[in-house]
């Protein structure tokens, strides 16, 4: 697959999973007891958990195709 494809395609793919990911830690931290400690600590783990995928997404992204021969 051809770096500029595989560009387009995870753009296209990270965007609307970012999106969603973002709604869903939020409706995930309202069902957080009420502890204002336990709800930072949840949403500091919410808020940086998209990163790791997003890493090797990244990585795939700007893979540079492999010989076949």
């Amino acid at each position: 697959m051809s770096p500029r494809i595989k560009k387009l395609l995870g753009f296209f793919l990270f965007l609307p999973c970012l999106i969603l990911y973002f709604f869903a830690a939020a409706a995930l931290g309202e069902r957080v007891p009420d502890f204002q400690l336990l709800k930072a600590a949840y949403f500091l783990v919410a808020g940086v958990a998209w990163a790791l995928p997003a890493k090797y997404l990244m990585q795939w992204m700007d893979a540079e195709p492999k010989n076949k021969g």
